[in-house]
């Protein structure tokens, strides 16, 4: 059966959340609806980022994407020892 747009938003949206890696390349969310080819899934990660739900962040090398609320937690405990 095959997810609808909303309960595949929410599973990305979740991985993003979850994840043990605060920022994921955009292939990382591929494998959270199998029947979508990869540029639906990107194209929903994209969406996603203009809603605000998830965030781009760059390591300056590459473009990844995270939960807002996650990059804020990196960004905040950064040189902290």
């Amino acid at each position: 059966m095959t997810m609808t747009l909303e309960e595949v938003e929410a599973v990305i949206i979740e991985k993003a959340a979850k994840s043990p890696k605060a920022q994921l390349y955009l292939n990382d969310f591929y494998k959270c609806d199998p029947d979508r080819r990869p540029k639906e899934i990107n194209k929903i990660v994209h969406e996603l980022v203009t809603k605000g739900k998830l965030q781009y962040w760059s390591s300056g090398s590459s473009t990844q994407v995270a939960h807002p609320d996650r990059i804020k937690n990196e960004e905040s405990t950064e040189g902290v020892n």
